[in-house]
């Protein structure tokens, strides 16, 4: 079978993989390698490893693809695709978005393709039941009021979020122990009889102060699993880059081990998100059966989206819908302004880190240089009075070319968690417009309530509880809110301070260095005060 190359791709040595290059055509050899790659042989009859997905199979028995719009689903695509290799069926909705993606079958004989075909028409009809039903006309559905009893994942042990009047106005109830943990020691590991290898992290709660192993996928899982249960009302920033070639590399290994520590103890420091089952499970599974098993559940779970809002029990009167807007469009305000300065300060951060590793580096490398250079020119005219200057001259051009190395390692020391911390919410803020358009909608489908009564979508009734759900909603916004602007004020003054710090030592390094030749500059300052009184003699 063959197959088109659509994505550049370079091996990794001793990984046993395949340098592809885009437009190339290689020969098949083996689709059912696992874990996301295909075993392939180019022109040259070189084999290997490949990504699944920079592969495009070019032999196709033949393509269906259904779509089915109404005034319902707003626009949404149902699309089937058949292969002969292969079936995969893509379900996309407007809200809440679902993507089912079906494992690879081999199509064997005719019947197999034939049994094939009428299950997915039997699937089309379900997929677009399921979109009829949906709560764009008007009529919310009940299961919102069902959620805490339907066995879903997150509700069979009691999980339950609670919101809490602050100074502040609504904050969630933060837990009396918060939850933390470490990433740690990374190990390279192997599978497939070591033709695919991998890096493996030990995760460390400090709840049970036992390691678990995870890979980068594994994130990468927890990830998809929170932001399709709680995207909708919290902002769920995304993990750090995947990165095909280099990723066995001792610095990328060392800075993806770092970036994932920020983003799962964010995580942690999030009541919500700390507190959900699908969480503890990353943190705590005792062996590969509960690991197996947990992932299952968390994937089988029905309580994620908009549904997550039945969770939560603000207790609490309904808000002014007018005040809420208010606080939301102020709020819209800052983060836009603060996401522009974040990227401001990520950019002159930058041109400062490469300023001091190469052009500043080298003004005072040859500032020193040429103070060398000068004393060995001293040195020369074989006047016997003038040693104290040229050692003063050569002390002061080696002072400048130690001072050259400090500067080019001061980034690391200081801009370094700056930089991070700004990285990391240019990633939160990035999310938070998602999670205010979710209420927006909400808001507006509330002040067409008068209009869906009076043209008989929904009862008086339906109009209350609507109004309930959307002050729900709202509180949970504003407590989402509330817990940003602690977390940044936080964050901010934890790491201007160290910035500050590393900023003192840097600077009296610098002053440690010099006074060490202070004996050389007295003499020097005393040959200089001499030469001004000379000439202006």
């Amino acid at each position: 079978m063959q197959a088109q190359v659509i994505y550049d791709f370079s091996a990794e040595p001793g990984n046993n993989e395949l340098t592809v290059r885009e437009g190339e055509t290689v020969t098949v050899l083996n689709q059912n390698v696992g874990g996301g790659w295909i075993e392939a042989q180019n022109a040259r009859g070189e084999s290997g490893l490949v990504p699944e997905d920079y592969l495009q199979v070019s032999v196709c028995l033949c393509s269906l693809r259904i779509t089915h719009h109404n005034n319902v689903c707003d626009g949404a695509a149902v699309t089937h695709l058949f292969c002969c290799n292969s079936l995969r069926i893509c379900k996309v909705k407007s809200n809440p978005m679902l993507f089912v993606t079906c494992t690879h079958k081999m199509f064997v004989n005719a019947v197999v393709f034939v049994m094939l075909y009428l299950f997915v028409f039997f699937l089309y009809n379900v997929l677009v039941c399921a979109c009829e039903g949906d709560d764009d006309d008007g009529e919310w559905d009940e299961e919102w009021d069902d959620a805490r009893s339907t066995g879903g994942y997150g509700e069979t042990t009691g999980e339950e979020e609670g919101e809490a009047m602050g100074d502040v106005g609504p904050v969630w109830l933060y837990p009396q122990s918060p939850l933390d943990c470490v990433v740690a020691d990374p190990k390279k590991g192997s599978k497939m009889y070591g033709l695919k290898s991998y890096i493996e992290y030990q995760v460390t709660p400090n709840t049970t102060n036992r390691p678990v192993n995870h890979r980068y996928k594994h994130f990468d899982w927890l990830y998809e699993r929170l932001l399709e249960k709680f995207g909708s009302a919290i902002p769920i920033p995304s993990l750090p880059d995947k990165q095909v070639t280099g990723r066995f590399e001792e610095e990328f290994i060392k800075m993806r081990m770092e970036r994932l520590q920020g983003w799962l103890c964010r995580m942690c420091r999030h009541p919500v998100v700390s507190n959900s089952d699908v969480f503890q499970l990353f943190l705590t599974y005792r062996d590969e059966k509960e690991w197996k098993t947990g992932k299952r559940r968390a994937e089988k779970d029905e309580c994620v989206g908009p549904m997550v809002f039945s969770t939560i029990d603000p207790e609490a009167p309904e808000l002014d819908i007018i005040e809420v807007e208010q606080k939301c469009e102020l709020f819209s305000r800052f983060t836009k302004e603060m996401d522009d300065g974040v990227k401001d300060l990520l950019n002159v951060g930058n041109i400062h880190w490469k300023r001091c590793t190469g052009p500043l580096r080298k003004e005072y490398q040859k500032i020193g240089k040429a103070f060398q250079n000068l004393s060995s020119v001293f040195n020369t005219s074989g006047y016997t009075g003038e040693a104290t200057l040229t050692d003063a001259l050569t002390a002061a051009g080696k002072t400048y070319e130690e001072i050259s190395q400090i500067v080019a390692e001061q980034p690391r020391k200081d801009l370094h968690f700056l930089m991070e911390t700004n990285n990391e919410y240019k990633g939160l803020l990035g999310c938070f417009p998602d999670t205010i358009g979710v209420h927006k909608a909400a808001i507006e489908k509330v002040r067409e309530g008068d209009k869906m009564v009076a043209a008989g979508k929904i009862t008086t009734q339906d109009k209350v509880t609507m109004a309930k759900r959307t002050s729900i909603m709202c509180y949970s916004l504003q407590a989402e809110m509330n817990h940003f602007h602690s977390n940044r004020i936080y964050d901010y003054n934890r790491v201007m301070q160290l910035y500050l710090e590393e900023q003192i030592r840097f600077y009296e390094t610098v002053r440690g260095v010099r006074e060490r030749e202070r004996g050389f500059y007295e003499t020097v300052r005393g040959v200089f005060f001499s030469l001004v009184r000379l000439l202006r003699s």
